[in-house]
């Protein structure tokens, strides 16, 4: 069967199913599918090379095979066009299948059935702990086009590879002040957040030091004059997209006395960096362990462990306001 025929046969299957759920809508996507799938085997039944599968993997993708050709059916009770689709890992792809086009029931409004092309539909991909696809008809732009890449080049990528792609799609659209909370590059290193956020003030000490640690570590920028603005935003970020944890007040993580001065003396000096002084060890650990991904993202560069306090001194000298980090903290670790 050559191309143009298959999608003559969608034509006639989206006019017949429209007609049909003009007449009495279908009330569930099963039945949808279900529907879809009796009238493209009766619509291909001269063709004897081709038998549809009436009993498919719950899983398989496309939803229906048609010999080389493959339909994705979608389905929604609201008026319209858009709809989350298959995951970005296609575990379950049934490989014979070349081409892939989308089935769309669109039961909201008045009742209509269309079909695109699938690769063209795919319009944006949706984050969780398994990235998935986002389709819409008649879409304007195509996310593989936004990533400049092929479907059928992007579907054989391995995940690390596919990751890459996503994760640069998703960076291009933050705005100003916004993390991605997922870095992973494999499906095999889920990162979700806690199902139940939780408030900084409740952690243990011990736990409240090692976060102060990393977020300090990625986001040196609240090294800045007590004046400045928005110097905590990154490390508080940090600490609710990775971690879950809520913090109502970002003082609370390094300048209160609480954590600068905890044995209440007099000695005076500069908060943020008697607080600083008391989990250098802490922030030595945090910088050898943590994953080199958050660094490119909050650093902007990929830093080996044991380059990265030296390097986080030098972007906190450059930010500081009435002292020198590099002058004060880490310096038995500097002569190592």
């Amino acid at each position: 069967m050559q191309q143009n025929e298959f999608e003559q046969i969608l034509e006639t299957a989206c006019a017949k199913l429209t007609l049909e759920a003009r007449e009495k809508i279908f009330p569930s996507s099963a039945q949808f599918e279900q529907r879809t799938r009796e009238v493209l085997r009766d619509l291909t039944a001269q063709h004897h090379e081709v038998e549809i599968d009436f009993n498919p993997h719950p899983q398989a993708f496309p939803d229906i095979a048609v010999g080389s050709f493959g339909v994705e059916v979608k389905f929604t009770l609201n008026d319209t066009w858009r709809s989350v689709a298959n995951s970005v890992l296609e575990t379950n792809r049934i490989e014979t299948v070349e081409k892939i086009y989308l089935i769309f029931g669109k039961m909201g409004g008045t009742p209509e059935v269309k079909w695109d092309d699938y690769e063209k539909s795919v319009i944006h991909v949706r984050t969780s702990h398994v990235p998935r696809f986002e389709v819409e008809i008649t879409a304007e732009h195509s996310l593989f086009t936004l990533m400049g890449i092929k479907y059928n080049d992007f579907r054989v990528l391995p995940m690390e590879e596919k990751m890459r792609y996503i994760r640069d799609y998703a960076r291009s659209r933050l705005k100003k002040g916004e993390r991605l909370w997922w870095l992973e590059d494999n499906e095999d290193a889920e990162h979700t957040l806690p199902i139940q956020a939780r408030l900084y003030t409740t952690l243990s000490t011990e736990e409240k030091t090692k976060l102060r640690a990393e977020a300090v570590i990625l986001c040196p920028s609240i090294v800045k004059s007590g004046r400045s603005k928005n110097k905590y935003d990154d490390a508080v970020l940090y600490l609710l997209t990775y971690h879950g944890v809520i913090c109502h007040q970002a003082r609370d993580l390094f300048s209160a006395g609480s954590v600068a001065n905890p044995d209440n003396d007099d000695e005076g000096g500069i908060y943020i960096e008697r607080a600083l002084k008391l989990i250098e060890n802490e922030m030595i650990e945090a910088a050898l362990n943590m994953d080199d991904d958050l660094f490119i993202e909050y650093w902007g560069e990929s830093v080996p462990p044991e380059q990265r306090i030296g390097k986080w001194l030098e972007k906190a000298d450059a930010v500081a306001c009435d002292w020198m980090p590099s002058k004060s903290l880490f310096l038995r670790y500097a002569e190592k």
